[in-house]
This record gives C-alpha cells, structure tokens and sequence, in this order.
C-alpha cells in the first residue's frame, strides 16, 4: 500500500484535497505509527494474561494530534487509518468511547466484578492493536477519574494511541473539579504520546461555510438546504446520538458526524437542562444544526431561558451554527417577559451568521 505522503499527493492532484504544509508536517509522525503497526509483530499474548507479559510487548509510540477547529484533523485521522493494514483497529468518537466504557463498567457491576473497569480494559486490549479517538475532551468528573487507570491498562497491553483534539494536553479538564488527581494523567499522555500541534492558518470547515447562507426562515421550507450543508459537512457519514456524560447524567445530541451535531430546538430546549449541559454541547461540537426554532413568548418562558442559555454558550465557545427558525433574529422574541432581555440573543445570532464567525 502507498504510503501517506503518496496518499496526501494524490488527493491533492485528484482536486479533493488542497495542499497545506502544517498538515504534510504531520504525516511522518503518522507513517511513522502505520509502518510500525504493520511491521511489528502482534503481542503474544492479549487480554487477562497480556499483564504478565508486559515485557514481551512492542511498545510503539502513538500520537496526540491537536490545533483549531476545522485544520484537518479529523481528516488526516480518517487518511491514516484507512491506510494501517490491520484488522484490530478502531477509530471513535471520543465521547462515544466513553459512553461505551460506562456501559460496561456498569454491567460488570451487575455481575459482582469488583473493579469494573478491568473486564472493560481486558475486552478491548484482546480486540484491537490501533485505537484512533477523535475530539478527545474530558469535561466530566467521573471520566477523568477513569481514563488514567484505562489508559495505563492500554499502553502497558501495548495498544497504540492515536487521538486528535482541540486543546494541548495541558489543557485538558481544565479548572476541572479535583483536576490535581487528573494532571497524572497528562504526563502520562506526554511520555506515551508524540504531542504535535498542527498550526495550519485554514480552517477548511469554516471555509465550506463560507458565503453560504446559514439562517433560514421560516423554517418549514429550510428542510432541504439544511440538509444539504449537512451531508458537505458530514461527508454523509452515518450519524448516531452522541451523548455527553454531565453531572451523572447524559445530554444528547440526536445526530453527531465530523464534529457536526444535528438537533432541534425541542431537543435542547424543551429538556431541562442548564448552563453545564450547554457548556458540554458546545465543547462537544464545531457546528451545530439546530432545527425549528419557534416563536418565543410567555407562553414558553421556560425554553426561551434555555435557548438564550444555549446561544450564549455557542457564541462563547466560536461555535458555527446552522439554524432553522420561525421568523428573523429580531422577530423571534418581539413581546412579553424577556422580550427586552433577548435583544442581546439577537444580536449574537445576527453576529454568528456572519462568514468569517468562529475562525481563530
């Protein structure tokens, strides 16, 4: 199989990719991981007795891949898995991950195990050599009290690490409740991972955006256009429920792709859900496609709070938004309590339609 170089090369010549040399810059660091993968032979032993063999592991550096939103991350992650030649390989979510972990910590609790997460660990060190996280994020307390222990778990099986995100390890959980029992962890991140920032000045999601119109109104006949900047931004990936651990509960997202999350207005703002909740969600995505958005009133006090909280927390966190709604910014809220107080909500979703919103 080619290598990546020769991969990227291609897609440039093809016309679907445009050449950008922070992104070149990175694929050494990944050839370097896919040649490794393939060449290094697969520990002997997996699973429960793989602890006791730690030394007859090939330990194979991974890689923690992080910048702005939009620079390619996602892509150049997608490229280098297709291109490992080994079936024991995911490529995830990192919050679906999660979700995935918590599940089966609790089912292990079912069965009387006593420390849930090694059944979990053990399940994935025997399945996979490669395991690829996108958007990796810990926002929540009771993941950052399990991700060192698992990822120990992993590095010491020997499975290979690579994860993209948003932020320099350092960064991680930060002002996190009980942080000082995470930092650990991003040590442990730092020696067990090559820590690459991909600077590139583009952002090629924000470019796809760009000129395009991202308000429509009334929303009974957006359907169609929303779906398709959906299916650009997505690639028409499939595109499950993310659910975002907050708080001991889980917020959803009905539909998440590429960093893309697709709800409507009653999903987020008809629950009850606060500040923390949002504050996920917008972490959690880039862009967020929220459908009918109805007119606002004292007859729904309570959304509209919601809403306004919800804005404001994308607007805070450069989040791009794709909106359906009943009627323009200024008009969505015209009378009644709070009428005055969303003149500022307006405005942001006035500001927020603008092309060149989110770019860093």
């Amino acid at each position: 199989m080619p290598g990546l170089v020769e991969v990227y090369d291609a897609r440039i010549a093809a016309g679907t990719l445009k050449a950008d040399p922070a992104q070149r810059a990175v694929l050494a660091e990944l050839e370097r991981i896919r040649l490794a993968l393939t060449e290094a032979p697969a520990p002997a032993k997996r699973g429960f007795f793989a602890r006791f063999s730690k030394a007859e592991v090939p330990q194979i550096k991974g890689l923690y891949l992080w910048g702005g939103v939009g620079r390619g991350k996602s892509m150049l992650m997608d490229m280098f898995v297709e291109s490992v030649e080994i079936t024991a390989k995911r490529r995830v979510h990192f919050h679906a991950f999660m979700q995935e972990i918590h599940h089966g910590m609790h089912e292990a609790r079912k069965r009387g195990v006593d420390d849930a997460l090694t059944p979990v660990a053990d399940a994935i060190i025997e399945k996979l050599r490669l395991l690829a996280f996108d958007e990796m994020q810990i926002t929540d307390i009771t993941d950052a009290m399990i991700v060192g222990r698992l990822f120990q778990k992993l590095f010491e099986a020997g499975v290979v690490i690579v994860t993209t995100s948003n932020r320099p390890p350092d960064d991680l959980y930060k002002n996190g409740l009980n942080r000082q029992i995470f930092v650990p962890f991003i040590g442990m991140l730092k020696e067990r991972l090559v820590v690459h920032d991909l600077e590139s000045p583009n952002d090629y999601r924000q470019h796809r955006l760009t000129g395009q119109q991202v308000y429509f109104h009334p929303a009974a006949g957006a359907r169609v256009q929303i779906d398709t900047i959906w299916d650009d931004l997505t690639g028409g990936q499939d595109a499950p429920p993310l659910h975002l651990p907050v708080n001991g509960r889980q917020v959803e997202i009905p539909r998440f792709a590429n960093g893309v999350g697709r709800a409507s207005f009653w999903d987020l703002c008809a629950k009850p859900l606060g500040p923390a909740d949002y504050l996920a969600v917008a972490d959690a995505v880039r862009v967020l496609v929220l459908e009918d958005i109805p007119r606002l009133s004292s007859t729904n006090f309570n959304e509209a709070k919601r809403f306004v909280t919800l804005i404001d927390a994308l607007y805070e966190a450069k989040v791009r938004l794709i909106a359906s709604a009943a009627d323009e910014p200024e008009r969505l809220y015209s009378e009644g309590e709070g009428a005055f107080e969303f003149e500022r909500t307006a405005s942001r979703l006035r500001e927020m339609q603008d092309a060149t919103w989110g770019k860093s």
